[in-house]
Formats: structure tokens, C-alpha cells, sequence
């Protein structure tokens, strides 16, 4: 954290009135990359090895600040963008899969004008291991007494980008046309790249080891494939045997194993086994030919297939089915006469009692009656029938025929399975004079029902009859869910119970008897209304209002939906302290409230009510006078640097945003510690403000905290966070090369190395030792000028533009100066030229030539300064040319830029003892810059006088 800053009027540069700029995008890579290139100039391809780190940065300019989003294109459901976009300048995928490859968009965008949006093509590039399938052919040739027999070898490999085969027989490389007997298929649509060889009646020399080479030609560092198929004249497809029936019936809990064993097949096939539901259960045992399921469970049930496969003709499978025996609760329904149109039982009428039961295996299923717990047997009058055909499997029916007093009683149904197992199931139905249909009525002042949105309420509907049924519920809009999300609820004591009930459940809501568990008669049914009452819905729920002391605010709150639709009254409160109350106005949809001149007790938090009969609507506002944040200014080039060692300076840049909402800011505090210095005049909208931030000390970071104050107090901060690299020199040090480029249109490339790293014994007698401040871990930038290059080749790096900012509207009638400067390196006897140039946005004319530099300097970096002044946004490029011969290697480090003319180095003066008689005194002021050849004759602290006794000559050589 900053200890301390100023940044008062006299301290701020102002540029124009609206500096703000739409965004612009670029986009880099710095993770692991095989080729990055251009495709029509419009579409950009990155592609990577599968496994390997995707990082892709999004560089942009604009001000406001823009937000930076990462999307992908759609696709499948595999093919999910990590389910969201990405909110961040990089975008880092660790081990990247092949279904992650496609067209990658970064979009920026801060308001002013359409956003800027880039995107790149990411091709993932992988290949997996070939496998060969053999296939064979038998036919009967015409008018012959023999069989040909041919086989066909297929390879195939999942690649990216497309695969080229090879085959071998043995050593011997086959190729189309090589081999009478052999036959490779080219199809067009493999692009030419062979995979399917053919051998025609097979001859005892086809009998050999083939090999098929997959090769993506070692893009991207892929290395070939092989697979190796051994053709013999036992070589045959799989066949397979199950020990076990089908279908296998067992009970639940039982332990079951499935047997596979193979009964041909060259090679030796391999077996798995699978399900059909998806995957085999998590407690199954797979081992060999055998599968166990122990404890089987009703879910387990299904087909169970053992495949055999050893890519020789098709996969062997046999299946089995694995039948659980269950019996499931079972439904009844009784049946009033159904040859005269009444819905009560009579004495002399026939009754139909059904009774159903769902059974696995179904063809098990066996029912028994009883009449008061004694066995029924079918007769003229009581007739059992089992499974009616014209209702659902598993039914019984029992038909009473000319009822009688007597028949009245319990009857039971009973359903078991064929050799037990599995516990019975009974459904006692009584029969008797009271036994009545069901009858639904809706309880006196429970339709339509009121409640409030969060009460707990219940619909209900009274039914008689005996049996009771159940009561289905649903909404009478069928397209309308219940609460609970379903379509219907079943409720056994006619109460439909809502809790939490909200406005969306108002409505109509159907109770319904079913004929299940009850009369086989026409359902009853009955309507209930629900009405649900809630306060008011106001807007807004919350509103932060910035205002200066002595202007007006206005306060509106608008209903935007009730129930009861009529708003009694409002209220306005000041914190907990009533302003104003009255009747709402029924002819309007809102209240407003207003400050005609805001005082400092007038700032605070401003509550409306908007009540009815269901409660109250909160309307919220915050009025404040406190400042909004400074926004800062990224488009400056970051970090802008010095040339003391370790010590570094930044040019804080910030516009304020909305000055004039609140009163005039009057300071910024910097840092933590408040500022006293006033600002003179006021800030305009758009206005950029310059503060230099000094004495910043490598490799720390900073968090810089910019507060703007005005009469109310402190506004709202914006933070900064100011970073260097921990190396030694400034920019060389990161990548990509203090974002600077190569130029794609020279002969070859500047190249990044530490003399720790770089290899000198071809060329011993050029380049750096070290960086430009010794150190052999530092990086810096050089030309190697070893062969393949030739005399007059150039390597050039660009910058990325610098913007430049007019001090008025009108253009630039003074162009700002800026300091460019590096260190170089140029020591060997066939050192080329290093120029720099100054390329400007927008000029027609080729690159200005600023600085150069040829031949053998020594073996030591020197620094090289020049002032620059362009008019536009610009760039700088510096151009390294190959010399005469392999000793010319040209180095750079710590590129700088500064802000201002450049300042000419300390002069260095050395002082020369020669014995002539002199009198004079040198002065402490000059001290520190005296280099003595005699340190013996001098002191630091004190001046030193000849006099006439002694001898000295002084020579001063400045340089």
C-alpha cells in the first residue's frame, strides 16, 4: 500500500472533456501451442497438443474500463464451454480434451459503442491407437471346384487432423501395386490415405505378422502408431456359449451367476458382459466368463449380454434374461349392476367385484376368494373368472348374480405366485346394505377461500360412500402444475393441505373420486376456489440517489400489481421517522416524495410503504452525497519505467465518474492517508487526471487506493493494483516480450535467451556474457546470426501502440515528448546494424529512422536514448541486420519508455595529478562525481586547496 500521494489541481494534467473510447481486442496465447496462424487474413487457428495447457489472454483498450467475456461456440451436450462463460482476461484450460477444441469468442464491451469481439479457432490435435479388423469372405466360384477365400484387413485410428496407414507384411512394406495377391484400397473419401488391404486366395505367404503404421506426419510432436495383427490359417471369428437358461426366474435376494465360455475364435476373444439398463449393477462381479449379481434386487432385473470380440468378423453375444418374481399392491373396484343404469347396490341386481394385481413373471399369477375367511368356489351365482380380457393383466373378477341378503359380507381377493417365495397379497371388499356410492360436496365457506401469500392452507372436499375412495386433486386448468410440480395428488381424507402458499397457486382446483378402492361408477367431482392475497409489488425495491447539499430530489414509488388491487394508504419515512402519510390515490399507481433543497440532515435512508388489506410494499431509497468512483485510465501503457536501479515510477491515470451528481469534489485521498490540498474549479465528466506515483520499489506490488472527497466525506474508492516482475531488468524479463510482436514480413526472428541458457561455443566471440546488469539468470533479446542466415537478413520486434492523448478537442498543436531507450549489446568483428524507427498510426509515410548503430562496439552493453514526438498513437520497432560473417550476434535489454524529453546522463569528470605549480580548491558539490587517480590526496567530506608548496595539474574530461 501507497504510504502517501497528492494529487491536487496543480498536480492533475486535464485532457479533453470526453475522454472515453469504445473497447478493442486483441488476442495472445502464452500456454502450450503448436502453431498459431492466419487463415485469410480473417480467422485465426491455435492449435495444441491433446493433455496439454490451453491459455489464451485478452488484451483490450477503452474507457471506461471494458468487461472482458470468454464464450464458445455451442455444440453438443459433451461439448459444454464449462457450463458458463468466463469473466476474465485468460482463459486457462489444464489438460485439454479433443472435445474442447472450436472457435473461442473474447468480447469486451464498456458501453460506448458496439463491443469489440475477437475469436480464435483452437484445434486440439490427438491420435490414438490403430486397430485392425479382419473380415473374411467365402464364395463358390463359378464353374470351379474350389473356394476362394479372401480376407480383408481394416485399420483405423481416431486422429486430428487426419491419419496416413502404412502397411507391413513382416519387413516387407506393402504398397499398392507391390504384390499380385495384395490389394489396398485408396477411397476417395479418405483423402487418399490408405487403411483396408485386401489378399486374394489366400497363399501360404499371406500367413505372416502385419502391421499397420498410423502417422499424423509428427504434427505437433505426435508420434506414430502401430498395431500388429498375426494372420494365420486358424484365424477365426468368436463364438461363444451361455451355461445358463433363458429366461432365469429367481427370487429377490437370491445370488445369481451368469456363465460365458468361448468355443472358438483365433485370436483368443476377449469377453465382456453388458446390461440393458446402461451399466451392470455396482455390486455385480465381473471375473473371466462369469458374472454374479449377489442379492438381486427387483431394479436388477433385465437382458444380460456376454460379447465376444477379437476384431475378427463380428462380435460374438448371447443374452439372457433375468426375470425377479414380485407382487406389487393390488387395486379393487366394485361394480353396481351394469344391465340397469343405477349406481346402487340392490337386493335381486348383480354385483361385479374386480380385483387386480401387478405380478412379475405375470404368467405366474394365481388368485384365490374368500367369502368371511372361507374358501369361494365358482357356481351359478358366484362366478370367478381369472384375467378378464377386456380390462388390464393380473384381474380378477367375482360376479355375484341375483344378489341376496346373504351375500352380504367381507370378501377377499388373494394373489400369489406360482412356488412360493413370495408373501401373498390380500384385499378384503365388504358387501352390505350400507355399502353405498361415493358423493362429493364442498364444506359451507371453503370455496372460494382466502388466505395471504405465506399462509399455510387447506382445500377440502367432504366425500361419503362406503368404500371411501380416494380423492384425486388437480387444477382445473389441466396445463397448470399443483404445488408440488406434479399434475394431480392423490389425498385419502378429501383435505388438500398448500403450505407456504404463494400468489402463483390462485385458481380453480378439481377434487375428483377415483374408481379405484371404491365404486366403478362415474367419477364425482367438485371445484374449489383459492384465492391468495398479497401486498403490493413495488419498484424499486431499492434505488441509490446521489445528490449535493441544496438541490432538489424526487422520490417516486410505483405499484406495480396487488391483491386486493385497492392500496389503502402509504407512508414515508426517514429511517424510522414518519414524513408524510395519507390515502392513496386510487387514480394513479404511484406516490412521490420531494426534497426541494437537500440538507446535510436530509441524506439517509428514505422508506415508502404501499399497504393494503394483505400487508405493506417497501419502496427504498439511499440518498447520499457521496462521491461516485474514479475510473481508471488502462489504456496507459503499464508499467512506464526509470532508469535508477530498482526504483521505478507509474503514471496514475483516472477520470471521475458523474462528477456533477454530487457536490464538487474538492480532493483525492491516495493511498491511506488523506489529502488536504484543495482542487481549484470543478471536474468535467470525462476528464483525465494525471497523478506520477515515484519511489516505487521493485519487485514489490502495490495496491493503489484512489478516494475522491467532497463536502459530504469520502466517496466510493477504486482500487489499482500496480505489479513488477522480481528479475532484474524491466521488461525482457516477461513473456511475451514486454508484449512486443514479431514482424511477420522480416527474414527471421529476434530470439529470447540468459546467458545461462544459450549455447556461445560455435560462436565464442559474440554476445553477452550476461544481462545488461551482469547477471546470467537475466533475459534478454538477441540476433543469432549462425547459419542459415546470410548478410543483410533483419529481424524486427514491434511494440504495441502507445496512445497518445490531446491536450484539447482540436488536435495536438504541441506533440508531447517521450523517451525511448535500451541497452544494447554489439561485440564481434562482424556486427551488422541496429536501427530504431518510429511508426505512427494513420501517416502514409513509411517508418521514421530515429536511431542507429554499426560495427564492433566492445564487449559491454551500452544505453542508447532518443526523444521522440509523434502525433498519433504510435509504435517503435527496433531492426537488427546481419553483418558479414557468423560473429555479429546483436543483443538488447530493458527497453524503456518515460514520458518527457530525455534527460542527458550524469557527466562523469576525472581528475589528472601532473606536476605543475597551481592553487585552487575543489568544493564538496562537485565531490561525488570525481573519479581520482590518487584517492589518497582526497577526502569526501571536505573541499581540498593546493597552495604554493605543491604540484598538481588538474585536467577535467567530462564525458
Amino acid at each position: 500500500m501507497l504510504s502517501q500521494g497528492e494529487c491536487y489541481k496543480s498536480s492533475v494534467t486535464s485532457f479533453c472533456n470526453s475522454f472515453t473510447s469504445p473497447p478493442t481486442v486483441r488476442i495472445i496465447h502464452s500456454g502450450h501451442a503448436c502453431n498459431v496462424e492466419e487463415e485469410r487474413h480473417t480467422e485465426r487457428v491455435y492449435t495444441i497438443r491433446e493433455g496439454e495447457t490451453l491459455e489464451l489472454t485478452c488484451l483490450v483498450t477503452g474507457h471506461p474500463r471494458p468487461q472482458i467475456r470468454w464464450t464458445k461456440t455451442a455444440g453438443s451436450v459433451s461439448d459444454r464451454f464449462q457450463d458458463s462463460s468466463v469473466f476474465n482476461e485468460t482463459l486457462h484450460i489444464a489438460k485439454i480434451q479433443r472435445t474442447q477444441g472450436g472457435r473461442y469468442y473474447c468480447k469486451a464491451e464498456n458501453g460506448l459503442g458496439s463491443p469489440a469481439i475477437k475469436s480464435i479457432r483452437v484445434d486440439v490435435y490427438y491420435l490414438d491407437d490403430p486397430v485392425v479388423t479382419v473380415h473374411q469372405s467365402i464364395g463358390e466360384a463359378k464353374e470351379q471346384f474350389y473356394y476362394e477365400r479372401t480376407v480383408f484387413l481394416r485399420c483405423v485410428a481416431n486422429s486430428n487432423p487426419p491419419v496416413r496407414y502404412s502397411w507391413h507384411r513382416g519387413r516387407e512394406v506393402l504398397t499398392q501395386g507391390s504384390d499380385k495377391g495384395v490389394e489396398i484400397y485408396e477411397p476417395f473419401f479418405t483423402q487418399g490415405e490408405t487403411k483396408i488391404l485386401k489378399l486374394k486366395n489366400l497363399r501360404p505367404q499371406d500367413y505372416a505378422n502385419y502391421s499397420c503404421i498410423a502417422s499424423v506426419r509428427n504434427v505437433c510432436g505426435i508420434p506414430d502408431r502401430s498395431v500388429i495383427f498375426r494372420l494365420t490359417n486358424k484365424t477365426a471369428s468368436p463364438s461363444i456359449k451361455l451355461l445358463v437358461e433363458d429366461p432365469i426366474v429367481v427370487n429377490p435376494g437370491q445370488t445369481v451367476s451368469l456363465v460365458c465360455i468361448t468355443t472358438g475364435g483365433e485370436p483368443p476373444p476377449i469377453l465382456t458382459w453388458v446390461s440393458s439398463n446402461d451399466s451392470l449393477p455396482q455390486r455385480s462381479v465381473v471375473k473371466g466368463g462369469t458374472l454374479t449379481l449377489p442379492a438381486i434386487t427387483s431394479d436388477e432385473a433385465g437382458v444380460y449380454s456376454c460379447v465376444a470380440s477379437n476384431n475378427v468378423g463380428n462380435p460374438a453375444k448371447k443374452s439372457t434374461t433375468i426375470v425377479v418374481r414380485a407382487l406389487k399392491k393390488g387395486r379393487f373396484w366394485i361394480t353396481p349392476d351394469p344391465y340397469h343404469n343405477d349406481d346402487h347396490i340392490q337386493i335381486g341386481r348383480e354385483v361385479k367385484i374386480s380385483c387386480q394385481v401387478e405380478a412379475t413373471p405375470p404368467e405366474e399369477l394365481t388368485f384365490s376368494w374368500l367369502k368371511n375367511g372361507r374358501a369361494l368356489r365358482s357356481s351359478e351365482r358366484m362366478v370367478i373368472t381369472q384375467t378378464d380380457p377386456d380390462i388390464s393383466p393380473g384381474t380378477t373378477n367375482l360376479d355375484i348374480i341375483d344378489l341376496k341378503f346373504t351375500d352380504f359380507g367381507t370378501y377377499t381377493c388373494v394373489a400369489a405366485l406360482k412356488g412360493g417365495g413370495i408373501p401373498e397379497i390380500s384385499i378384503d371388499v365388504n358387501i352390505s346394505s350400507t355399502t353405498v356410492p361415493p358423493n362429493l360436496t364442498v364444506p359451507r365457506g371453503k370455496s372460494p377461500l382466502v388466505a395471504r401469500e405465506g399462509d399455510t392452507v387447506e382445500l377440502e372436499c367432504l366425500v361419503s360412500g362406503k368404500p371411501k375412495p380416494i380423492i384425486l386433486w388437480s387444477r382445473a386448468d389441466k396445463e397448470a402444475p399443483m404445488p408440488d410440480g406434479s399434475m394431480q395428488m392423490e389425498s385419502y381424507d378429501g383435505v388438500l393441505r398448500i403450505v407456504n402458499v404463494s400468489r402463483e397457486m390462485t385458481g380453480s382446483y378439481r377434487c375428483q373420486t377415483s374408481q379405484y378402492n371404491g365404486f366403478n361408477v362415474k367419477p364425482r367431482e367438485a371445484i374449489v376456489e383459492l384465492i391468495v392475497q398479497y401486498p403490493p409489488t413495488v419498484e424499486p425495491v431499492f434505488m441509490e440517489m446521489r445528490q449535493g447539499l441544496g438541490r432538489p430530489v424526487v422520490m417516486t414509488c410505483r405499484v406495480l400489481r396487488a391483491h386486493p388491487s385497492r392500496v389503502l394508504r402509504f407512508e414515508w419515512l426517514l429511517s424510522n421517522r414518519l414524513l408524510h402519510a395519507g390515502a392513496f390515490d386510487t387514480q394513479r399507481d404511484e406516490t412521490e416524495y420531494t426534497i426541494r433543497s437537500l440538507n446535510r440532515d436530509g441524506w439517509g435512508e428514505y422508506t415508502c410503504n404501499v399497504i393494503n388489506e394483505a400487508g405493506a410494499g417497501k419502496c427504498t431509497f439511499q440518498v447520499t452525497g457521496k462521491a461516485y468512483p474514479p475510473e481508471f485510465y488502462y489504456d496507459t501503457y503499464n508499467p512506464l519505467w526509470q532508469n535508477r536501479p530498482r526504483v521505478y515510477g507509474f503514471k496514475l491515470q483516472w477520470t471521475q465518474m458523474n462528477p456533477n451528481a454530487v457536490d464538487r469534489i474538492v480532493a483525492y485521498r491516495l493511498g491511506i492517508r488523506q489529502q488536504h490540498n484543495a482542487l481549484d474549479g470543478t471536474i468535467n465528466k470525462g476528464e483525465l487526471m494525471t497523478h506520477n506515483l515515484t519511489e516505487l520499489i521493485k519487485p514489490e506490488s502495490y495496491e493503489v487506493r484512489l478516494t475522491p472527497i467532497t463536502r459530504f466525506g469520502e466517496g466510493d474508492s477504486a482500487i489499482r493494483i500496480v505489479t513488477y516482475s522480481g528479475n532484474h531488468s524491466t521488461c525482457i524479463e516477461l513473456e511475451p516480450i514486454c508484449m512486443f510482436t514479431q514482424d511477420k514480413n522480416d527474414d527471421f526472428d529476434w530470439t529470447r535467451h540468459s546467458a545461462a541458457t544459450r549455447d556461445t561455443k560455435y560462436t565464442p566471440n559474440t554476445g553477452p556474457s550476461g544481462d545488461h546488469s551482469g547477471s546470467k539468470q537475466g533475459f534478454y533479446m538477441y540476433i543469432e546470426t549462425s547459419r542459415p542466415r546470410k548478410e543483410g537478413d533483419q529481424a524486427r520486434l514491434i511494440s504495441p501502440f502507445f496512445n497518445v492523448a490531446p491536450k484539447n478537442p482540436y488536435g495536438i498543436t504541441n506533440p508531447p515528448a517521450y523517451c525511448f531507450g535500451f541497452f544494447y549489446h554489439m561485440y564481434g568483428k562482424h556486427i551488422g546494424t541496429l536501427n530504431a524507427f518510429l511508426k505512427q498510426k494513420g501517416q502514409t509515410a513509411s517508418e521514421g529512422l530515429v536511431w542507429s548503430l554499426s560495427g564492433n562496439q566492445g564487449d559491454r552493453w551500452k544505453q542508447a536514448k532518443v526523444s521522440i514526438h509523434p502525433t498519433s498513437s504510435f509504435q517503435v520497432v527496433l531492426q537488427g541486420i546481419r553483418g558479414p560473417g557468423i560473429e555479429g550476434d546483436i543483443a538488447i535489454d530493458d527497453i524503456t519508455l518515460e514520458e518527457g524529453e530525455c534527460r542527458d546522463p550524469p557527466k562523469r569528470i576525472f581528475a589528472f595529478l601532473h606536476s605543475r605549480r597551481s592553487s585552487f580548491t575543489i568544493y564538496p558539490a562537485i565531490v561525488g562525481r570525481v573519479f581520482w587517480s590518487h584517492p589518497a590526496y582526497f577526502r569526501k567530506d571536505m573541499g581540498y586547496t593546493c597552495d604554493s608548496t605543491e604540484s598538481l595539474t588538474v585536467i577535467f574530461i567530462c564525458g
